[in-house]
């Protein structure tokens, strides 16, 4: 029996299984308040297949929500720390998921056995969060992907318990499989048309980040008639430009990563570039390295100034890169005029790194073509000009040329569009500052104002 096989099979017996029990011990319901209750009659679930730390837009729904104030019921795995608000907010109550066993999550079973398993694991506890654990609700807001199982068990759970049921896509699900198991398999195409008929069945409402995406689930092979509206995502309040030059030389000086280099960096004799990515295959950190290299020895030549490039994040490829690091460093291909180092900063740390920085790199990679960075949004909020990989039909949506980032597609782009910013012309620091004045205006464009004039209305919180 193939892999792809006893996935579906698991997750449709699961469904089954679940439903079933369901049925039996039905859910409690959502009742309709009186009209005169006030916003705090609104409340909604938001789900999160996923570490609920590491979903900043879902994050900022359930803040959105509260500050009207909403009852939100945030679900997913407590793995990161949350945004700081989240756990202060008397109307916020999280929900952590009970992770899969860890030996179902290691490779010390065979798939045939842990695949299932953690499957029906999964069904289990999502029904368990979404119908009995949180109370009924006036809506359900689900993010996608992940799409399977997580928008059939939305919509069974909405239909049983009365609640209007929204999806927020961020992506595609189908897409990124494609990007790790190949557009030709089996399961991309099933995986599609899951997708579709979800969209198409699932929700009162749905939400896209990008008008590129909007158009994309209006047409073919989604055809979703149901009402979608574009939420562009716009950075919260912890991301701000820097207020004075004291403030940054403090931060660095504070910083264990950025400590020996402080001075240097505040006088302009160090750059300091800042990436941020989940070090996984859709965000190739390779480009970035590769351009590192060549700056490197392009330096040697020239009298522009040493980097140091922080790299933040988690994910599969870490320890990877950070090995090829090491082995670049003790080649000389690195070092002296570049030095790289990967971090794990808190959230207060990580938006103080960036208003601090010279540049911000992002490599994200868009699977489905359609959707857009949450990193490049956080740079702009913190007034940091960006060098982003443009190669996806949205990328025009967020970053535009030579106004408050630039694009490239190649190392060599990257390299190039590093040498001129940081070179010790006054064309590259003029290009360098007029970027910097372009995403100090998109720092202007708040979330809060976007979610209230897009989602507000919909949720019944503001008018017009």
């Amino acid at each position: 029996m193939s892999p792809l096989t006893i996935i579906l099979s698991s997750t449709l017996c699961g469904l089954l299984i679940a439903t079933a029990i369901v049925v039996l011990f039905l859910p409690s319901r959502y009742e309709k308040r009186s009209t005169t209750a006030g916003n705090g009659s609104v409340s909604v679930q938001i789900l999160v297949l996923g570490d609920i730390g590491r979903s900043p837009r879902m994050q900022y729904h359930a803040l959105s929500i509260a500050r009207h104030g909403g009852v939100v019921h945030l679900i997913g795995y407590h793995e990161s720390p949350p945004h700081p608000d989240l756990l202060t907010s008397p109307t916020i109550t999280i929900h952590p998921l009970t992770p899969p066993p860890r030996v179902l999550r290691s490779s010390s079973i065979p798939f045939v056995v842990a695949g299932p398993l953690k499957v029906l694991w999964q069904v289990a506890t999502l029904f368990q969060a979404l119908g009995y654990t949180t109370p009924a609700s006036t809506w359900l807001l689900v993010q996608n992907p992940p799409s399977i199982p997580t928008l059939a068990i939305a919509l069974v759970v909405s239909i049983l318990r009365n609640t209007r049921l929204m999806i927020d896509w961020h992506n595609y699900g189908w897409t990124i499989l494609a990007g790790t198991k190949g557009p030709t398999h089996p399961f991309v195409a099933i995986s599609k048309a899951y997708e579709c008929a979800m969209g198409q069945a699932a929700p009162t409402a749905n939400v896209t980040v990008t008008h590129a995406m909007r158009r994309e689930l209006q047409g073919p092979p989604y055809y979703i008639e149901s009402p979608i509206v574009t939420l562009h995502d716009r950075p919260a309040s912890i991301f701000r430009p820097l207020t004075s030059p004291a403030e940054r030389e403090s931060f660095l000086a504070s910083l264990a990563e950025t400590k020996p280099f402080a001075a240097s960096i505040v006088a302009g004799k160090t750059r300091l570039v800042v990436s941020s990515t989940s070090w996984t295959p859709d965000e190739d950190f390779s480009l970035l390295l590769d351009a590192l290299v060549s700056y490197a020895a392009a330096a040697d030549n020239s009298p522009s100034p040493p980097i140091l490039a922080i790299i933040t994040g988690k994910g599969p490829q870490k320890a990877r890169y950070e090995a090829e690091v090491r082995a670049l460093e003790k080649a000389g291909r690195l070092l002296p005029r570049v030095r790289i180092q990967t971090a794990w900063l808190s959230l207060p740390d990580y938006a103080s790194l960036l208003r601090c920085a010279d540049l911000g790199v992002c490599l994200h990679k868009s699977s489905s073509g359609v959707d857009l960075p949450m990193k490049v949004v956080d740079m702009f909020g913190s007034g940091l000009p960006v060098a982003a990989y443009a190669g996806y039909a949205s990328f025009g949506e967020l970053v535009r040329e030579g106004e408050n980032g630039r694009g490239f597609e190649t190392a060599d782009e990257l390299a190039g569009i590093l040498a001129r910013l940081f070179g010790t012309g006054a064309d590259g620091e003029a290009e360098l500052a007029r970027l910097r004045r372009g995403a100090e205006r998109e720092s202007e464009l708040r979330w809060d104002e976007e979610w209230d004039r897009v989602l507000g209305r919909i949720f019944g919180f503001t008018t017009g």
